[in-house]
C-alpha cells in the first residue's frame, strides 16, 4: 500500500478519502459504495469545502445504490442501461418505436461489452474507431451501412441520455459517420421460379412425416404468399398481425379471360373475378400502416380461419366476416394450439428452396431469404402491375428515396410491359383530327379548290 502523503485525508475509514493529485488545485475524493471504490472530483478549492462536498457524494451514491440506479452516472454502462431502461418502459406503453428492440440488443451486444467500462466523456474519436475495430472482430465481418446506422442510433441513445442527465454537453459530443459497406440488395425471384415455388408447395406440404410438421409448412406456406401479395417486411409486420387488424372489402366482380380458347367460336374463355381485397394494418421497422392485400391473402386468410377457427361460419361473399372482427386478438400466424412456429420458419424456408433448386440466385450467387419475397413483390409492381412509385411506397413503408435507390438496376426492357402505355396509346389512336387551334398557319393562306 502507497505510503500516505499530507495531500491524502481519510474522512471516513475505509469508506471516504480525499486527496489532492500533483499539479491539481481542485480536492478529489474516492468513497465506497456497494463494495466498489468510486472516484469523482469535488470540484473545490477548499478542504473544508471539499470534505463536505465529498460526504454528500457519498451520501447521494448509497441513496441511488438503494434505489437500484447506477451510482456512476458517467460510466457508460450505467447511462446505456438507463437508456434501455427508457426504451423498455416506452416499449411496454405502446409508445416505443419497433427499432428500439434493435437498439436494446445492440447495446447490451456490442456497446456496452466495448464502450462499457469508460467514462462518457472519454469517447472521442480514438474511442469509436476502437469501437469499429472490435465490432468487425466480433461480427466477423465489415457490417453494412444499414447495420451501422442501427448502431449509431443505438449509441445516440445512450449520449442523449448523457446529455439529457447534464454529463455530456453538445460541444463535447462525439460526431458519429456510418462508413460501411453498401448493402448487398437482397435477390430477388423471376415469374417461373415464383411460379415454381408455389406450385411446389402443396407435395412439400403432404410430405411431412407428421401432423405437426405439416401445421408449420402449411403456415410457413400461408406466411411466403402473403408475403409476396402485399410486400410486407418479414417479421414482426405479419407474426405480430391480430385479426382486429384485418378489414375485409365487398367483392367487386369483374369478367376477365382465364387464359384457354373455345374450341369452337375461337374465343377467349372466361372467368369471374370477385377481386376479393383485404386492409391489414401492420406495426413495424416505420411504426404503424395500412396494407392491401388481393386475392391470395384473401385466400390464405380464409384458410387459416377455417383451421384455427373452424367453430366460426365463413360467408361466401366475405368469408372473413366473422374472424376479422374487433374483438378478435389473436394472432393470425398461429399454430391451432396458438403457439408460435416463427422461430423455425427461416431454416425451413431455406431447406425448402435448397430441396426445389431456388436457394441460390444463379445471377448474383447469393443466397435468398424473406425478403427476397419483398422484392420479388416490388419488382412485379414496378416492371409488370404500372403501380406508381410513390403508391409502391406507401404500400411497403418506405421512401421514394429508397424504392428507387434498390431498384434503380431494373432494366428499361424489363418494364416494357409498363412503357406500352396500352391506355394512353388507345386514347391517341381513338381518332386522328386537328382543331382550328392547332391547324397549320399556311393552310389558312391556301384557295379551297371545290
Amino acid at each position: 500500500m502507497p505510503e500516505k502523503v499530507d495531500s491524502t485525508h481519510t474522512i471516513l475509514e475505509r469508506q471516504l478519502i480525499v486527496y489532492r493529485r500533483r499539479q491539481s488545485g481542485a480536492w478529489q475524493c474516492r468513497y465506497k459504495v456497494g463494495g466498489q471504490w468510486q472516484r469523482a472530483t469535488t470540484k473545490e478549492l477548499d478542504l473544508k469545502k471539499a470534505i463536505a462536498k465529498a460526504k454528500r457524494l457519498l451520501i447521494e451514491a448509497e441513496i441511488r445504490l438503494e434505489k437500484n440506479l447506477p451510482v456512476v452516472t458517467r460510466r457508460f454502462r450505467d447511462l446505456a442501461k438507463l437508456a434501455v431502461e427508457r426504451m423498455q418502459q416506452e416499449l411496454n406503453s405502446g409508445k416505443g418505436r419497433v427499432s428500439f428492440k434493435d437498439y436494446i440488443r445492440v447495446i447490451d451486444d456490442y456497446l456496452i461489452p466495448i464502450l462499457g467500462n469508460m467514462a462518457v466523456t472519454s469517447i472521442d474519436a480514438a474511442a469509436l474507431d476502437d469501437l469499429d475495430v472490435k465490432r468487425i472482430t466480433k461480427m466477423g465481418k465489415q457490417p453494412s451501412k444499414s447495420t451501422l446506422l442501427t448502431h449509431n442510433a443505438a449509441l445516440n441513445r445512450v449520449l442523449d441520455e448523457a446529455q439529457m442527465r447534464g454529463f455530456l454537453t453538445e460541444a463535447h459530443r462525439p460526431k458519429i459517420e456510418a462508413k460501411g459497406r453498401d448493402s448487398d440488395r437482397r435477390p430477388a425471384f423471376t415469374i417461373p421460379e415464383v411460379q415454381a415455388m408455389i406450385a411446389a408447395f402443396p407435395a412439400w406440404i403432404d410430405d411431412a412425416r407428421s401432423a405437426d410438421s405439416k401445421e408449420g409448412r402449411q403456415l410457413l406456406r400461408d406466411y411466403c404468399m402473403v408475403l409476396l401479395d402485399t410486400g410486407a417486411r418479414p417479421g414482426i409486420e405479419l407474426l405480430e398481425l391480430t385479426w382486429s387488424k384485418v378489414i375485409e372489402h365487398k367483392v367487386a366482380p369483374v369478367i376477365v379471360p382465364n387464359g384457354t380458347f373455345d374450341g369452337e367460336l375461337q374465343e377467349p374463355n372466361t372467368t369471374h373475378d370477385l377481386q376479393r381485397a383485404v386492409t391489414i394494418t401492420v406495426n413495424g421497422k416505420t411504426g404503424r400502416r395500412d396494407i392491401v392485400g388481393m386475392g391470395r391473402t384473401v385466400e390464405i386468410l380464409k384458410g387459416i380461419g377455417k383451421r384455427n377457427f373452424p367453430e366460426v361460419r365463413q360467408d361466401v361473399l366475405q368469408p372473413l366476416r366473422n374472424l376479422a372482427k374487433p374483438a378478435n386478438t389473436a394472432k393470425v400466424f398461429r399454430r391451432k394450439d396458438s403457439s408460435d412456429p416463427s422461430s423455425s420458419f427461416q431454416k425451413m424456408f431455406e431447406r425448402f428452396l435448397s430441396d426445389h433448386n431456388l436457394l441460390v440466385d444463379p445471377r448474383t450467387g447469393q443466397k435468398r431469404v424473406f425478403y427476397s419475397l419483398r422484392h420479388t413483390y416490388a419488382t412485379l409492381a414496378l416492371t409488370h402491375d404500372k403501380v406508381p412509385i410513390h403508391t409502391l411506397a406507401k404500400q411497403m413503408g418506405t421512401s421514394v428515396l429508397m424504392i428507387e435507390k434498390h431498384y434503380s438496376h431494373l432494366k428499361v426492357v424489363q418494364a416494357i410491359n409498363q412503357l406500352r402505355g396500352n391506355e394512353s396509346r388507345q386514347l391517341i389512336d381513338s381518332g386522328f383530327k386537328v382543331d382550328e387551334l392547332y391547324r397549320s398557319r399556311r393552310t389558312k393562306h391556301k384557295k379551297i379548290e371545290n
